[in-house]
This record gives structure tokens, C-alpha cells and sequence, in this order.
């Protein structure tokens, strides 16, 4: 019984951190202030530069089966998101591989951009959130709300993050 009780806290504990992170990735202003397209591929950019942002803060605070597990936990959310939209069975497997191409694709893009510079940062942003084009402010704006994130998640103690109070801004 213990070992149900601690395996059900886990599961609680990244899945209430994985909930914050797609609340974050909801948040009005991207759409409304900084362009971000109000479509399944916008709100995907969004959930993957959030998870990104926690991931890598996490780095290094020994908790590497915490951040597989949320990263499995998101591949499990765009499975059940493929499926509520109606994708096939057959097709999902193929749709996910898709989705984890591009997640890894900008994984490494952002932790290139967050040791590159402002410039490199506002490439990713404009190349992976705005791929059909923004304006110099949105883009811009992005990089802010990047950098400031990874300030505030870095000021941010591992067990407030752990219990899925987040601050991004």
C-alpha cells in the first residue's frame, strides 16, 4: 500500500506541474499582445517553450525522473489530444513521431539560443512560434518574456516548482 500511496504522489506531483506548465502556455497575452497564432500549432509552440523553460531549470537539481516523466507526460497529452481530434489509431504512432521530431528539434534549438544570445533567442522565437511571420515587437516581446521566465524560474526554489507553483512572469 505505501509503495501505491508514493507511486499515485508522483503522478500527482508531475502531473499537477505538467497542468501549470499548459496553463502558463494558455495565457491570453501570447495570443492576444504578441501574435502568437490562436491555432492547435500555436498552443503547441507554447506548451513546448513552457515545458522547455522547466526542463531546463530543473538541469542539475537531481531530478532527472522527474523531467523524463514530464516529458512523458506531454508526449501522453499530444496522444490523447490526437485522439480527442479524431486521428486514427494507425496514424497517431505517426503523428506523435512527427510531434517529437519537432519538440526535440526545438529543445535544441532554445538551449542553443539560451547560451547564443538575444539574437540567436529571437531566431528560434520568430523561426519555431512565428513561422509565417511577425512583427520585430512580437518577437522581441517573446525573447523578453523568455528571459525574464528563465530569471523567475531560476529564483524559484526547486520544492515551490516541484509542487507546481510556477512564476513565468
Amino acid at each position: 500500500m505505501i509503495l501505491g500511496r508514493l507511486f499515485k504522489a508522483r503522478e500527482k506531483r508531475e502531473k499537477r506541474l505538467y497542468e501549470a506548465i499548459v496553463a502558463a502556455a494558455r495565457h491570453v497575452r501570447f495570443y492576444e499582445d504578441m501574435g502568437v497564432a490562436d491555432t492547435i500549432d500555436g498552443r503547441f509552440e507554447m506548451i513546448v517553450l513552457h515545458l522547455f523553460l522547466v526542463l531546463n531549470r530543473l538541469k542539475g537539481e537531481g531530478v532527472e525522473d522527474l523531467r523524463q516523466n514530464l516529458t512523458d507526460e506531454f508526449f501522453a497529452d499530444m496522444d490523447r489530444s490526437l485522439r480527442e481530434l479524431g486521428v486514427s489509431d494507425v496514424a497517431v504512432g505517426k503523428k506523435v513521431r512527427k510531434i517529437a521530431e519537432s519538440y526535440y528539434g526545438r529543445v535544441i534549438a532554445y538551449d542553443r539560443a539560451s547560451s547564443g544570445g538575444p539574437k540567436m533567442l529571437e531566431e528560434a522565437i520568430s523561426r519555431n512560434i512565428y513561422p509565417d511571420g511577425a512583427s520585430e515587437d512580437s518577437i522581441r516581446a517573446m525573447a523578453a518574456y523568455f528571459g525574464n521566465a528563465v530569471k523567475l524560474l531560476g529564483a524559484t526554489s526547486l520544492e515551490q516548482i516541484l509542487i507546481g507553483e510556477l512564476r513565468f512572469t
